[in-house]
């Protein structure tokens, strides 16, 4: 039995994972016919739909695939028994052993059936909320898998349906979290664009073919494609050519161990492709594994990366179909123009990008079909193909510029989108800070002074304020606990303070690291002078025959013999605070009666303020 590895349970039951697909540009191989394709369908919607309620902003973060559940393996949360005709199961994914967190709002997976024989379809949903009626996959009796963006239910949990018996299995590679999450990926889509070919000529993003059992990275961001350096993970569909049967293709990011989980499979030796979420590896490089000689296609439409203007964010929407042409005009071939903001799903006006569930239902074989935004050249790519006119379900992650979708397909065919998600500008949360920096100017050795800062978001979305760190002698700051996160118009007041310890100017910085990604660190710069005073303290004269009302200081500075009147109290005690660092001064003081007579001269007293 499988248990640690994606090897076949027997010569028809290989693993397989995630399809999108290409036109042909090679002599199509005859595929074997199935008697019971006909017995394949899935779900129609004969009701009404509402619009689907979109969640939260969510952005990406991705992880080395992992295998999440697989019912051939033994009894357990994520192992058998095999799934029975008609039957329902809860997988709480955060409790597997693939680490992912509780936050997790959705995730991104491939999902493989090993079915005991045709299986009408499958069906996975948010754990806690009603079965849609859409279906994620089908098969003829041989293994499939398909890719799915699919929200986290209760528990964190998700349910998977099935019409007839079948073996399932989850892997994962990657989980989307809020947006402005530290770390999450913003998603950018890129006009669908072949990567690379091994049935070009001999290159790093072409031939050869790859040999049975052998791994090849591919250098992802040399392609022509415009991917940048800071993609982190790319959303890909590929493809398979298999010389033979192919058990199963693996990819992943180059430089990490081969994870035992696949791509996909193709038992039969037929054309196969699947849409897959794989991570940037050593110099953005994916690497890919086949057990049995094959040709490799790899082509993308969008990639994952830290959020900067353009970005955007997925909110998954309940699934709901936008087209099915068998309850429509029916079957179609050549290019048919779908107004997906326009159908009952109607996804605002803000989407540039779609997540679909394609699914193919053709009268014979069928070439290959592609999806692409309406108004552009029609790509030199495929999201799926079905040679043997077994019914083919694919995700599909489509730009669009105007609310449409074009499909092409090159032979007869019917089409079923059902629409899971769309990417949009995120929810933008700022963080204003009131100042840039802060001038306490001089402060006395010994005291202090303090200053505000006052943090505001603003913008439709929260912010989280992830630290404030301060350095520079003699500032500090208080007013808040961090992480702390304000909500839309909501602010704070940090209390900036400068205690010299010594004399001089200093300077220094208060740094505020947040998720706003207009400024995700704001600096504010501090500056301060410890200043020296010199204290005075005298007392009054014990044979004065009249009542003393004030005294007079006088200073002199530097050699100067000559004094000059400082200031007049009542009091017993001076404070001269406009001394000069490194600057000797004399004092004496005169008492001073009611009637204004002055006494004389007190004893001198000579200090010497110290340099800084």
């Amino acid at each position: 039995m499988i248990t640690t590895s994606p090897i076949m349970r027997n010569r028809s039951e290989y693993l397989p994972l995630w399809t999108t697909s290409m036109p042909r540009h090679v002599s199509t191989r005859i595929g074997c016919l199935f008697l019971f394709a006909a017995m394949l369908f899935t779900p129609f919607t004969s009701h009404a739909q509402t619009s689907p309620q979109p969640s939260t902003a969510l952005q990406f973060i991705p992880v080395s695939p992992c295998r999440v559940a697989d019912t051939r393996n033994s009894t357990g949360p994520f192992g058998g028994p095999e799934m029975s005709a008609g039957s329902t199961r809860e997988f709480n994914i955060p409790q597997s052993a693939c680490s992912i967190p509780s936050t997790a709002v959705a995730y991104s997976l491939n999902v493989t059936v090993v079915p005991s024989g045709p299986l009408g379809y499958l069906t996975v949903w948010p754990t806690g909320e009603s079965q849609p009626p859409i279906s994620t996959l089908n098969s003829d009796g041989r293994v499939k898998g398909n890719a799915v963006i699919v929200p986290a239910g209760t528990n964190g949990g998700v349910d998977v349906y099935v019409t007839d018996s079948t073996q399932v299995v989850l892997d994962i590679n990657g989980y989307f979290v809020p947006s402005g999450t530290t770390s999450a990926l913003a998603f950018y889509p890129l006009t669908q664009c072949r990567v690379a070919d091994t049935r070009n000529a001999t290159g790093p993003l072409g031939g050869p073919t790859l040999s049975a059992g052998t791994s090849r990275a591919f250098p992802v961001q040399s392609s022509s494609c415009g991917i940048p350096s800071t993609a982190q993970a790319y959303s890909l569909n590929v493809t398979a050519v298999p010389q033979g049967d192919l058990q199963y293709l693996t990819t992943w990011p180059t430089g990490g161990t081969r994870p035992l989980v696949s791509t996909l499979n193709s038992p039969t030796g037929e054309e196969v492709a699947n849409a897959a979420i794989v991570p940037a590896g050593t110099s953005g490089e994916i690497s890919v594994h086949v057990t049995n000689a094959s040709d490799v296609v790899l082509d993308i439409d969008g990639y994952f990366a830290p959020p900067v203007t353009g970005g955007l964010s997925l909110y998954t929407v309940t699934p709901c179909r936008v087209i099915d042409t068998r309850s429509g005009a029916g079957a179609f071939s050549g290019v048919l123009k779908v107004n997906v903001e326009g159908s009952t799903c109607a996804p605002p006006s803000t989407a540039q990008a779609y997540v679909f569930n394609a699914t193919a239902v053709p009268d014979g074989g069928l070439n290959y079909l592609t999806l692409w935004p309406d108004g552009q050249t029609q790509p030199v790519v495929s999201t799926l193909s079905a040679a043997d006119g077994a019914i083919m379900s694919n995700m599909a992650i489509v730009p669009t510029t105007d609310g449409s979708v074009d499909a092409y397909s090159s032979n007869s065919t019917n089409l079923i989108l059902d629409l899971s998600g769309y990417f949009a500008p995120s929810d933008v949360g700022t963080l204003t800070v009131s100042t840039t920096s802060l001038a306490f100017g001089d402060v006395v050795k010994g005291s202090s002074e303090t200053l505000p800062v006052t943090l505001t978001a603003s913008g439709t979305a929260p912010v989280t304020i992830n630290s404030a760190t301060i350095s520079g002698a003699g500032f500090t700051v208080s007013g808040a606990t961090f992480p702390l996160t304000l909500s839309p118009n909501q602010a704070v007041t940090l209390n900036v303070q400068f205690a010299p310890t010594a004399g001089g100017a200093v300077t220094g910085a208060l740094t505020i690291n947040s998720t706003s990604p207009t400024n995700p660190t704001s600096i504010i710069s501090l500056s301060g002078t410890g200043s020296h005073v010199v204290n005075l303290a005298w007392q009054a004269p014990s044979n004065s025959p009249v009542q003393v009302t004030s005294y007079n200081i006088y200073r002199s500075s530097g050699s100067s013999s000559s004094y000059q009147m400082l200031s007049s109290t009542a009091q017993m005690s001076y404070v001269d605070s406009s001394v000069q660092s490194g600057t000797l001064y004399s004092y004496y003081i005169e008492s001073v009666d009611s009637s204004g007579a002055q006494s004389g001269p007190s004893n001198s007293v000579t200090v010497t303020v110290p340099t800084p």
